[in-house]
């Protein structure tokens, strides 16, 4: 494994193929967010940080199209949930790495990317996987992992192809099969709802405020 992992060798893919159940059927990667599309906000966030971005989408294509991205359905039909969109972006991922990236958590670091790699390439590991502190069903603050904010080499495409098609569906089940670093985004600085999402309006309005 190399020393660095540039930005020019990792692609992102956005995940916004669910079912918005908990928003009420919506496509959640198309509500707004101080004035911009979920996904299109994403995409912003990503710029500078990889050399590609594809977004993840199974319905109202042509919307998606319209930010600039390539646009690709699941393989894997139904819903199946976020690892296939995981599936679907080592499928198209032209780089020797990929960054996955939920559509729903408007404030994903502007570093995601570097320090995702850093660990990756220190511990050689096969996958990088944020953590952040999060409060518990106790409102006691701990670092928990973020499994939809993933960094992976596409050589695991082989994988994920026998575990999905296996019919697993949980992404800690996939990685657990896997060498995977934990990466902490707890330090001085790094902001507190770095990784808060939106699974229902009334979250995204909060927010929002």
């Amino acid at each position: 494994m190399s020393q660095v992992i540039s930005s020019q060798d990792i692609t992102a893919v956005i995940l916004a193929g669910g079912r918005g159940a908990r928003m009420g059927g919506v496509d959640k990667g198309l509500q707004n967010f101080k004035g911009m599309p979920l996904t299109l906000n994403a995409l912003m966030r990503l710029s500078g940080q990889v050399a590609n971005v594809m977004i993840n989408a199974n319905r109202n294509l042509s919307a998606y199209e319209s930010f600039g991205a390539d646009v690709w359905p699941d393989s894997i039909t139904d819903y199946a949930g976020p690892l296939a969109g995981f599936l679907t972006g080592l499928e198209r991922c032209e780089t020797p790495y990929l960054l996955t990236v939920p559509c729903d958590t408007p404030f994903f670091p502007l570093d995601l990317a570097a320090r995702l790699s850093l660990a990756l390439i220190h511990n050689e590991a096969e996958i990088a996987m944020a953590s952040a502190p999060e409060k518990n069903k106790d409102s006691i603050i701990q670092v928990r992992s973020q499994p939809v904010f993933c960094l992976m080499a596409i050589e695991l495409l082989e994988s994920l192809v026998r575990f999905t098609h296996g019919g697993g569906r949980k992404i800690d089940a996939w990685t657990a099969q896997h060498k995977t670093v934990l990466v902490p985004f707890d330090q001085a600085g790094d902001d507190p709802l770095a990784f808060a999402n939106a699974n229902t309006m009334p979250e995204l309005i909060a927010l929002e405020n």
